[in-house]
């Protein structure tokens, strides 16, 4: 009976581990768009406009395969990460501009998850002083001192706490009747709020650091083309779960604050209070949970995205499993980020609206040109050779990278108009 047992707990573990082994970059980048500013994003929608806008992702969801698929095939197809193609196929001045604004907006946004996590751990009383500098420590161990297939499954371990949010909608008791009619029968709006929030939504499930950071993780994993059918169906099981998050993050907010007219949210933080008077203590819980494991999972990509990019704009040895001998400048990169981003957090009354605000419009100006190059470049016959973009996918990849574009830059437009 104990061989018996030990072979069926040998056999579990082995699943497990299987599924580990599929999961990786594709997964791990989605889920990483889901970040403080994502929660908070997407519980905003939810407070103002119920279930409207829930059709919207079903359209993303789409945008965000297109694109990380092309990020994925072009890692595997060609060995490097975006940064060194642009370089190679478009010159420094266009590199430095893209690795200038990669470093500005990623460490923005790195400050806002160390935020995130103090307000996450702040629902429990714990003072951002006394939590952010332990995040913070173990992020960089786990990225200076670890390997490269710890470190990615720990990041597939951090996608855990997303599956609080399905259920934390299901105690918040939606109509799931209004839930599958908003997902079908768009219901649209001209207001300036509900434009913003539409573009807003799309700016923060298709970011920058989502395609930097997959490209270049494909390459260190060291996937061959005979792995890109496996790679490819992983980047949009990833990014299918990503969006269901998302949607249910909407759907919780939507059953309680919108329908109880409790419907201006500033954070996420501020969504998990507010969800516990109308679906209980265990919604807000859960909740927090959810923007504790976002804001993790997204504290450790950012900095790491950083460095992959600048290390291949200069040519410098780059990679997770590498030593600060071996790779000083990535190592350097990501202790900056993480330092920073943590002192940056732990300051009381930190104007962290503002400097949200700031690297909003830096990511609006960086994602229509991270995602045409991401789009000329997989379809490159001397990139990608007989890999690149058919010419059906070809045309759905320059539609979206048009419309998110577009969009990008309505955003922006609204963001230094002071919208």
């Amino acid at each position: 009976m104990i061989h018996r047992a030990l072979v069926r707990l040998r056999g579990r573990h082995g699943r497990v581990l299987a599924v580990l082994a599929v999961l990786g970059p594709g997964l791990i980048a989605a889920n990483a768009g889901n970040d403080a500013g994502g929660v908070a994003t997407y519980s905003s929608v939810g407070a103002r406009y119920g279930y409207d806008l829930l059709w919207m992702m079903v359209v993303i969801t789409v945008s965000l395969i297109v694109v990380q698929e092309m990020a994925a095939r072009m890692g595997i197809v060609t060995g490097k990460g975006l940064a060194d193609l642009v370089r190679e196929h478009y010159g420094v001045r266009w590199s430095l501009f893209a690795t200038a604004s990669v470093l500005v907006a990623n460490l923005g946004i790195c400050i806002s998850e160390f935020v995130g996590i103090g307000a996450a751990l702040g629902l429990a009383h714990v003072p951002p002083q006394a939590s952010v500098p332990v995040a913070a420590v173990a992020v960089w161990v786990l990225l200076v001192r670890g390997t490269y297939k710890l470190a990615e499954r720990i990041f597939v371990v951090m996608t855990i706490p997303f599956f609080a949010y399905p259920i934390a909608a299901i105690l918040a008791h939606p109509s799931w009747g209004k839930v599958g009619k908003s997902i079908v029968a768009p219901h649209v709006q001209t207001t300036p709020s509900y434009v913003l929030l539409f573009v807003a939504t799309a700016g923060t499930t298709i970011t920058p650091f989502m395609q930097l950071y997959l490209q270049s993780a494909v390459v260190e994993r060291g996937l061959g083309p005979e792995e890109l059918n496996r790679e490819r169906a992983e980047v949009i099981t990833g990014s299918v779960f990503a969006n269901i998050v998302a949607s249910f993050i909407i759907i919780a907010t939507g059953a309680t604050l919108y329908v109880h007219h409790h419907r201006l949210i500033d954070t996420a933080s501020q969504a998990a209070k507010a969800l516990a008077p109308f679906a209980g203590r265990f919604a807000e819980v859960l909740f927090a949970v959810g923007l504790l494991g976002a804001s993790l999972l997204a504290a450790a990509v950012l900095p790491v995205t950083a460095a992959y990019v600048i290390s291949e704009t200069f040519g410098f040895e780059k990679g997770i499993s590498r030593s600060p001998r071996e790779a000083p400048v990535f190592v350097g990169v990501v202790t900056a980020l993480v330092v920073i981003g943590a002192a940056v957090a732990m300051i009381p009354g930190v104007p962290v609206f503002r400097l949200l605000v700031g690297v909003q419009a830096v990511n609006g100006v960086l994602l229509p040109i991270t995602l045409f190059f991401v789009w000329r470049l997989s379809a490159s016959r001397e990139v990608m050779g007989r890999y690149r973009n058919g010419r059906v996918f070809n045309a759905v990849a320059g539609l979206t990278v048009a419309a998110t574009s577009a969009l990008s830059l309505i955003l922006l437009g609204v963001t230094v108009g002071g919208g």
